[in-house]
């Protein structure tokens, strides 16, 4: 073969080497827009190859409804309420917190739980017996024992001193486990709904400055065996109940 037919037949194969990359280029881009645009030329996502999960994270679970976290349900009662246990350290106190002294100790108060000082931190503790508190918890069941009712939250029992005009911390009764039935004419607690949004400690100050606006009106406590009156009139029971119903309606709670 001389030198001009060796020419020719590497020219011919070079042009077949070319129009195969192109062919092959071709059915590429065509793969790639079968996979990525429906027949409308809309574009799809891509799919998951076998085995190896979608996105940039790991798959998001359902939100749960299981205690808070480090927390534990408080069910005596049918309380309801979850608390942190005691012994439970935090490194700074919540937001809103109240202070107390006792004997000269400090103590702090949020939410239904007492907390106390502990090296650079703070710790749940009991609070003791016979400090005296303002404003009951936010949330707080009331209990009864012979005609005497007691409030309860996080295994604590307070109970209304008038001369302090408060409520102390009390040892629990001794019949605890048996709590008798509400007399008659006891106070029913009202289911209150804060519609604009007040915080708990908020709540619990409107409750306890409308209960002593109540009381004031109508000469009824319900924090009283027989709401503080001999024979415990009903009359001035439903007119507490409205007027109390009243004072929080005007502070934006929803009362039933």
């Amino acid at each position: 073969m001389n030198k001009t037919s060796k020419f020719a037949v590497l020219c011919a194969a070079a042009v077949f080497f070319g129009q195969g990359l192109q062919m092959a280029a071709a059915a590429d881009e065509r793969g790639h827009d079968e996979r990525g645009h429906d027949e409308r030329g809309r574009a799809q996502p891509a799919r998951a190859e076998p085995g190896r999960p979608q996105g940039r994270g790991p798959a998001q679970g359902r939100p749960g409804f299981d205690a808070p976290h480090g927390q534990v349900l408080d069910g005596r009662y049918n309380h309801g309420r979850f608390y942190p246990p005691t012994g439970t350290v935090r490194p700074s106190l919540p937001e809103g917190y109240r202070p107390y002294y006792r004997g000269g100790d400090r103590f702090y108060f949020h939410g239904g739980v007492w907390y106390a000082p502990r090296g650079p931190g703070f710790v749940v503790v009991r609070p003791p017996r016979g400090l005296v508190i303002s404003v009951l918890p936010p949330f707080y069941s009331t209990v009864w024992f012979g005609g005497v009712p007691f409030y309860y939250a996080d295994n604590v029992y307070y109970s209304w001193q008038p001369d302090q005009n408060g409520y102390a911390v009390v040892d629990p009764p001794d019949d605890a486990d048996s709590p008798s039935a509400p007399p008659d004419n006891a106070q029913q607690d009202l289911i209150i709904y804060p519609k604009n949004g007040q915080s708990k400690d908020q709540q619990a100050a409107d409750q306890f400055e409308c209960h002593n606006w109540a009381k004031g009106q109508t000469g009824f406590d319900p924090t009283q065996p027989g709401g503080g009156e001999s024979g415990g009139s009903s009359m001035n029971r439903s007119n507490y109940d409205r007027a109390m119903s009243a004072c929080l309606q005007a502070r934006g709670y929803q009362v039933n």
